[in-house]
């Protein structure tokens, strides 16, 4: 007879249980025997102290022995036909006759393999097996036909409650659905009027932890007849063939945890069953039977019971599906317009908040921030650009996955704490996370009060030698908690719709991407085309004009006293045209050779360049009386020395030329900065230019004046010096006062 205690060599209290390794206990319960039998040869290698009790064979005379010492060779045969199955769930469970002490005995045997063992369990039958399938349909059919009847899943979980314990007979059947934290609630009850109802209280985590609903997930049923039970060890103790102790993850007759037990017990439950309900093949909730007293359920009503549980999970899943349906086609079709607005528009960011709907409207937010380069773009409720800033680095450094949600966010990053008016619950997705581009969603702190079945914090219990231990709790009457720092959680589709809008926006980054390297190929090959053309053209223009201009002179100089006055100031006038369109096609062949020649980039010193430039004007500078003014000595950048040269040139030519002032100033420097590209300008007090011609006298030729008045000139300085500094990566620009002068900004990288 077995005498041991309910007792585990893992010491278990609420501080470790899930640690404590319910897989391996080491024991069984006493209402069925298990044998570990060897794969190849069906020894029996390890055996549950308990078989004098069913068999009247004492367990050590039965290690070792063949299985045929229990066995008719028939069944043996058979036996091994079942092992055969690629699916032994199937086959179980297996009727066994076992003669003992002169009496034949019916068991209900359950196999499955763990590697190179074989572990059968038998429980003695209860029922007569002639007509076990048609009283199994009519178990489950009118609870069948319930269930595909139902509309919900509150309905479903009701029915199914309801149903459970009229074919089980259980004082008490739940229906407990896990949240996204394995945090529980009780969503449909069945009851007398005289239990004290459980309906709607939640249950901590750490009421079922990880390593339970691991095997929840792996086993469809778990059944404990009687809590009080005494375990039976099974001996030897480790398998002789891994020498580890065996393992009972699929086991039916596994030993039940000292701390379950104790839970039960101070739920003043003795006997429990639960059947797993899944979705997706990961655990959704459980329907757990209470009883307030032994109760043991033969196999045929447990198959009912699991099979109903299967069927509930498929119809629940259906429902709960069909119940998100109409969210998920509502998101689907603002992604669709999302997409649809980010195709025709340049800026993505604009695409995304300018319009209705809104990236709000795609996770149902109230606040969205999106981060792009640097640049913030709020729509909605948010926190300031600096709570934001702090929370993206945050992120950065923290979070690796693509998308990233909480419906707590202070419970995570601390200083979200301030922000709950805005900020407890927060999706974030990277679209680059190098350059920290993040798009964000907020929704504000929603107060909850949470019904708990007891205090679900862990209490502490003084021992009698004075020890401290955490132990589950006594109570299961309704303990209220406010919740604090919690948004209205996010759904699974809104989730999902936020990944699918960063697919979406990657897809069309990239599309830009490729159509803007199309365009910079064929932008470079037209470029190269034109330059040719413009080289070609001028050059050859040059010839037959310089003959015109040449056979002039020859006029003038040969026929001079012939030719009257009229026709000497056409020949001259005709040599004056002929000059001028040579200085254009000069500029144009110069202009054109600027996009071909290679730039000589170095590190140079302006002040170098310009006071080189100031000594080739300073005839022209001492003739117009101009003071030239340099505030402060100029940075050194990293530039062609030439071509910037050229840039100054043009500038301090236009400042000289462009002016009617009695004094006449001109200022050369830079603007203070934070950054290595530098914005250097030249200020005049000349004549200045209308905003209107701001953009046209960057245009090659384009003169805002004759072509005798201040001086004349071909008007392509500009255009010059403009392709010099864009082909530096810089930028040049404008502000001017008519009457009163004019500023030239350009932009420079300097050297560190």
């Amino acid at each position: 007879m077995n005498t041991d205690n309910n007792t585990t060599a893992f010491q278990v209290d609420l501080s470790n249980c899930d640690q404590e390794p319910i897989h391996i206990p080491g024991s069984i319960q006493p209402h069925g025997v298990l044998l570990a039998l060897d794969a190849a040869k069906l020894t029996i290698l390890q055996v549950s102290n308990n078989t004098c009790d069913f068999f009247g064979i004492h367990p050590e005379k039965l290690l070792n022995q063949n299985l045929d010492i229990l066995l008719e060779t028939e069944q043996v045969n058979f036996l091994k036909d079942c092992l055969d199955a690629e699916d032994l769930p199937i086959v179980n469970p297996i009727d066994f006759i076992i003669k003992t002490n002169n009496n034949t005995k019916i068991f209900d045997g359950i196999i499955y393999r763990c590697r190179e063992i074989i572990i059968l369990e038998l429980e003695p039958s209860t029922s007569e097996k002639n007509h076990v399938f048609f009283r199994f349909y009519h178990l489950v059919k009118l609870a069948l036909t319930k269930l595909q009847a139902a509309t919900n899943i509150a309905e479903i979980s009701q029915i199914l409650a309801k149903e459970v314990q009229r074919i089980t007979g259980f004082d008490r059947v739940m229906i407990y659905r896990f949240d996204e934290n394995w945090n529980g609630i009780v969503i449909a009850e069945e009851k007398p009027e005289y239990l004290t109802s459980y309906l709607g209280l939640h249950y901590p985590a750490s009421d079922i932890p990880q390593q339970a609903r691991k095997l929840y997930a792996e086993n469809w049923l778990r059944i404990i007849p009687n809590a009080d039970y005494q375990p039976v060890a099974i001996i030897p103790t480790n398998n002789p063939l891994n020498h580890q102790p065996l393992d009972l993850g699929k086991s039916v007759l596994r030993s039940v945890s000292p701390l379950h037990i104790e839970y039960l017990q101070n739920m003043g439950v003795t006997a429990s069953m639960s059947i797993s309900l899944l979705k997706n093949q990961k655990l959704w909730g459980l329907i757990a039977c209470h009883h307030q007293s032994p109760k043991y359920v033969p196999y045929e009503i447990r198959s009912a019971c699991e099979f109903l549980g299967q069927m509930a999970s498929i119809e629940m899943s259906a429902k709960e599906d069909n119940e998100n349906k109409e969210s998920k086609i509502q998101l689907k079709s603002v992604h669709s317009k999302l997409v649809e607005y980010m195709s025709v528009e340049n800026n993505f960011t604009g695409a995304l908040i300018n319009y209705h709907p809104n990236i709000l409207d795609l996770v149902n937010a109230t606040g969205a921030a999106i981060c792009l380069h640097g640049k913030y773009h709020f729509v909605g409720n948010t926190p300031s650009q600096s709570d934001i800033e702090h929370l993206i680095n945050w992120l950065s450094n923290n979070q690796n996955q693509e998308v990233f949600s909480t419906d707590s966010l202070a419970t995570i990053y601390p200083e979200a704490e301030k922000l709950r008016d805005v900020a407890s619950g927060l999706i974030a997705i990277s679209i680059s996370k190098s350059q920290k581009n993040y798009i964000l969603w907020f929704r504000p702190e929603v107060v909850q009060t949470v019904n708990w079945g007891g205090n679900p914090y862990k209490p502490v219990e003084v021992t009698v030698n004075g020890s401290v231990r955490l132990s589950p709790r006594k109570s299961f009457d309704l303990w209220k908690e406010t919740v604090l720092l919690k948004s209205l959680p996010w759904k699974s589709c809104e989730i999902n719709a936020a990944l699918e809008l960063r697919s979406a926006i990657i897809g069309v980054v990239l599309q830009k991407a490729d159509e803007l390297a199309q365009l910079n190929l064929e932008l470079e090959r037209s470029n190269k085309e034109l330059d040719a053309f413009a080289y070609i053209a001028s050059h050859d223009l040059k010839e037959p004009l310089r003959g015109i201009h040449n056979y002039s002179n020859f006029l003038m100089e040969d026929y001079g006293n012939i030719i009257n006055s009229e026709g000497k100031d056409k020949l001259i006038t005709l040599i004056r045209l002929t000059q001028r369109m040579e200085d254009l096609i000069d500029s144009l062949l110069h202009f054109s050779r600027l996009g071909r020649a290679n730039l000589s980039m170095q590190p140079t010193n302006l002040n170098d360049v310009v006071h080189r430039i100031l000594d080739m004007l300073r005839v022209r500078i001492e003739e117009s009386g101009v003071e030239i003014r340099i505030p402060r000595p100029l940075p050194t950048v990293y530039c062609d020395r030439v071509q910037l040269g050229e840039v100054f040139s043009n500038l301090i030519t236009n400042a000289i030329k462009y002016n009617d002032k009695p004094h006449k100033w001109i200022e050369i420097g830079y603007l203070d900065h934070s950054t290595r590209q530098i914005t250097f300008y030249i200020q005049d007090n000349g004549i200045g230019i209308r905003e209107k011609h701001f953009d046209s006298i960057f245009r090659i030729f384009k003169r805002l004046h004759g072509p005798n008045k201040y001086g004349g000139g071909t008007g392509a300085g500009l255009t010059i010096a403009k392709k010099i500094v864009e082909r530096h990566g810089g930028q040049i620009w404008l502000e001017s006062t008519y009457g009163e002068g004019s500023i030239f900004y350009f932009t420079l990288e300097g050297i560190e």
